[in-house]
């Protein structure tokens, strides 16, 4: 978390982007992304020569000595003119022909090498462009605690939707989500559309704090820019926390680096995004690539990911969307025939799914009842041939101002069988449910993500098992009786609470008490005229 200092920071970089004529948030994001990217690549160089002067051993170099004035360090304080020439004609050119050439595997110029090549300046004013550069300059990139934070931050004025219904999926969403599939430091875990990256980073933070020993956390007190105490919704003070990871092996952490975190998506520039809010959280190389996963060339290109290649697998696909049939891989078209991204991704994930392999996906309503063919035939396969563990309904204000959609969260396990799925029914999440979504004390995510981990089958047949609660098991027959509908109304009893009315003489007794009342101030009033 940042505060203060930083965030004028970050949001004194945002109004020069906007007064300067860029007003869309991600085309910021972007620019400052590939900004970013290049005082990063100089970062990385330095701390290989002065590695490389202490030990004698070479380095694969990003700049050669030709090249040596597009480092950040050679060209950040030249004049507006020159510098704008320079980042426009040789800078991005720079990025394409980087990304054009093999990279040797394990530089940090390999997570960007695919969707670099289309890097485009869209800053058009030579002085914005000093401004910014100055901006970032100051921002402190070196410090592994403070940056990935502070990508969040920027990300967090993404106030739009994305295109084909994609849009950011709020943080404590994506919380709950991973606590609930708890990854281990030995899984592979993929977001198949990823954005910017929300689920990878949050698995990848929960696995940093689950790994880390009592010794290996901190804790640092935030306070306003005046030194008064910052406070949650509870009235307790906000903290910075931050986990050392200490309990992960280097076994694992060359995992975590290199095979751990898989994304894929079809929107270049949020790729690029994406790819930077891994590393800016400290993935060294994540494998993010663009590539629509739904078509028939993901199988292709992408073999062991597209079939049974996940132990974990988070998303939130677009919801919105209709595809051509031709384009979409056969596989997943015999198991759900439709046109409709939303049915269509689910069908996809399970395919990607190991055996054993859990998933926990958002879906829009409509997916746990649609009364179609496709809906009935993906709820079908959710319940005969997964496990369907859980159905988690979400208020649905969730996503606002997005998109006030109403959703659901499917937790399902690929292999086994279905015999009865757990229900519960989230009506606050820690937020107002309007555009505002300011924070309020209501929040029942702590309570979800303790009832799924305490869950009891057990008691699914019995009196325990109260279908007027939030949470409540129901079982595969009764699902099968109501053609698979997954809806969580379907299913849960509503108590209504008897009123208590006075008799009908008693009300026009009062009544006509009330009445002599307002008489009598009336003749009152018109005495004193």
């Amino acid at each position: 978390m940042i505060t203060g200092q930083l965030k004028n920071q970050i949001d004194r970089l945002w109004e020069e982007f906007w007064t300067g004529g860029i007003s869309n948030p991600l085309t910021v994001i972007e620019q400052i992304t590939f900004l970013m990217y290049a005082r990063m690549l100089d970062m990385n160089e330095q701390k290989d020569e002065k590695l490389s002067a202490r030990t004698g051993k070479a380095f694969n170099q990003r700049f050669s000595a030709e090249q040596q004035h597009l480092r950040w360090q050679n060209f950040r304080h030249l004049g507006a003119e020159p510098l704008y020439k320079l980042v426009k004609d040789q800078l991005f050119p720079f990025f394409a022909e980087t990304a054009s050439h093999t990279v040797k595997e394990g530089t940090d110029r390999s997570v960007f090498s695919e969707f670099m090549k289309d890097a485009q300046l869209m800053i058009q004013r030579p002085t914005l462009l000093v401004s910014a550069i100055e901006m970032i300059d100051a921002l402190p990139l070196e410090n592994s605690d403070t940056k990935g934070d502070l990508y969040e931050y920027m990300l967090s004025k993404l106030a739009t939707a994305g295109i084909n219904g994609q849009f950011r999926t709020p943080r404590h969403i994506i919380r709950a989500m991973v606590e609930m599939v708890d990854p281990s430091a030995n899984s592979r875990i993929c977001d198949p559309s990823t954005g910017t990256g929300g689920f990878l980073v949050g698995s990848y933070e929960y696995l940093m704090e689950k790994y880390s020993s009592r010794h290996g956390v901190e804790r640092e007190p935030l306070f306003d820019d005046v030194g008064k105490p910052l406070l949650d919704a509870n009235g307790n003070q906000l903290e910075n926390v931050l986990y050392a990871g200490d309990l992960i092996t280097s076994e694992q952490r060359a995992h975590i680096d290199t095979d751990m975190f898989h994304g894929f998506d079809f929107d270049a520039s949020m790729l690029r995004v994406a790819a930077m809010n891994l590393v800016m959280h400290g993935i060294k190389q994540p494998d993010i690539h663009y590539q629509d996963t739904l078509s028939q060339s993901f199988k292709e290109r992408f073999p062991r990911e597209a079939k049974n290649g996940f132990d974990i697998i988070l998303a939130n696909p677009p919801f919105k969307g209709s595809l051509n049939e031709e384009d979409v891989c056969p596989e997943i078209l015999r198991k759900v025939k439709t046109k409709k991204t939303e049915l269509l991704f689910v069908s996809l994930i399970e395919n990607m799914l190991k055996i054993g392999g859990q998933s926990a996906t958002i879906v829009p309503d409509g997916v746990l009842f649609g009364s179609s063919n496709a809906h009935q035939q993906l709820r079908q396969l959710l319940v005969e041939k997964t496990q369907l563990e859980a159905v988690i309904s979400l208020p649905s204000g969730v996503f606002k101002p997005y998109a006030g959609v109403s959703t659901a969260i499917l937790i399902f396990t690929k292999g086994g069988s279905t015999d009865h799925v757990w229900f519960y029914d989230v009506q606050a999440d820690g937020f107002s449910l309007d555009d505002k979504r300011s924070p309020i004390k209501d929040n029942d995510l702590p309570d979800l993500v303790a009832k799924f981990k305490a869950r009891d089958k057990a008691i699914a047949e019995t009196a325990q098992n109260d279908r007027s609660q939030k949470a409540f098991w129901v079982s595969k027959a009764d699902i099968v009786g109501n053609k698979y509908d997954l809806s969580i109304n379907r299913y849960k009893q509503v108590v209504y609470a008897e009123q208590q009315y006075d008799d009908p003489k008693v009300i026009l007794s009062k009544l006509v008490a009330l009445e002599n009342d307002i008489l009598a101030d009336l003749k009152a009033l018109e005495d004193m005229l």
